[in-house]
């Protein structure tokens, strides 16, 4: 006899669960509203159910998973096999209450699968087209094309100043404060031998990353990219917070939208900060907020004070993180975890990021 034979049994309930894995992603689409708005912007997965299938059904998975335009969340609630690698590597991320799971980056512990759960779908449905967005570029702004990476990342943030949930976010905001002239330079350098100490230097705004700090931020990078007898270069912030993330009050002040991708390329000090990154040691504490966690994080050595939080608000406002950190975040973390911080804006203490490899180690300041 010929053919597929027939299946019984536990057997039979397998397969028939692999394929509706299967159906489930490979008929995946958005269902996109008239507007544009997706209706489908998110499918949850059950990875449990593929415990017991063979390489041949685990491979069309996850070429269906990675092909997915929806986000795809899987959810593990038994340690994974070694098999199962690559449907884990194509999910966007996956969550498991796992007491001591796997230290695998594309896991994301929770203390409730059910209420992650709910706090993702929640966090997508405010902004979709924004977390479809950030989803979609975390697959194509790993290494090594960082510069490429950069460019997707601009490219990216600049089309979405134009869309209506950035739109909503700026009515939410209310009109923007005028802006108090400050004579003092906003980042600070000292030079001592090989040594360059830069400081963000605006601490009654928790050092917010405005344009006048981003041109002096990028006038600092290149002094210490230009000369190689700074072997040694430290970035931190004064006062309360390293960087509370970038000026709100500018937000929405772009020109247009092609203006805005040419000054993310050109004007950007991460660019520079890749470029001279194994001599960078960032020493960060209190906020760590946008901007702030994406160029910390491009430091060779990220050292942080107990007090440290990072948040990536983002995707809340219809944006993508756009100072780099799609492509810092990931190279640390992995783009799984990054996806969830980016997507839920939730808050990642000093010791989860110790214990994730966002940072180094952690210190008390002055040591």
């Amino acid at each position: 006899m010929t053919g597929t034979p027939y299946l019984f049994g536990s057997a039979a309930a397998q397969r028939r669960a692999d394929l509706t894995v299967y159906d489930s992603l490979a008929c995946a689409g958005l269902e996109l509203s008239g507007t544009g708005a997706p209706r489908r912007p998110l499918l949850v997965v059950e990875l449990d159910d593929l415990h017991d299938a063979d390489p041949t059904t685990i491979s069309r998975i996850a070429e269906a998973a990675d092909n997915a335009l929806p986000l795809v969340i899987g959810v593990l609630r038994r340690p994974p096999t070694t098999a199962l690698a690559p449907v884990l590597a194509a999910t966007t991320c996956t969550l498991t209450d796992l007491p001591d799971p796997n230290p695998l980056p594309q896991l994301v512990r929770v203390d409730d699968l059910e209420a992650g759960l709910d706090q993702l779908r929640g966090a997508v449905a405010h902004s979709p087209q924004a977390a479809l967005a950030c989803g979609q570029l975390l697959r194509r702004t790993g290494p090594p094309d960082t510069i490429g990476a950069l460019a997707d990342e601009a490219a990216v943030y600049s089309m979405l100043l134009g869309g209506n949930e950035f739109a909503r976010w700026l009515a939410e905001r209310g009109p923007a404060r005028p802006a108090r002239p400050r004579p003092a330079a906003l980042v600070r350098l000292h030079r001592a031998a090989d040594r360059l100490s830069i400081v963000l230097d605006h601490p009654e705004r928790r050092n917010a990353f405005s344009a006048r700090m981003r041109e002096e931020l990028l006038d600092a990078m290149h002094v210490a990219a230009a000369d190689p007898g700074i072997t040694q270069i430290e970035l931190g912030g004064a006062g309360t917070a390293f960087c509370s993330g970038g000026d709100l009050d500018e937000f929405g002040t772009a020109a247009d939208p092609v203006s805005a991708y040419l000054v993310r390329l050109d004007r950007a000090p991460w660019r520079i900060m890749d470029k001279v990154r194994d001599r960078i040691t960032a020493r960060v504490h209190g906020a760590c907020v946008g901007a702030g966690a994406e160029f910390a994080t491009f430091a060779d050595t990220v050292v942080a004070a107990p007090d440290t939080y990072f948040l990536l608000p983002e995707v809340r406002m219809g944006l993508v993180p756009g100072a780099g950190g799609t492509v810092s975040i990931p190279r640390r973390i992995g783009r799984w975890r990054a996806a969830w911080l980016m997507l839920t804006g939730q808050r990642l203490s000093a010791t989860t990021a110790l214990r994730w490899g966002l940072v180094d180690r952690i210190e008390e300041p002055g040591r």
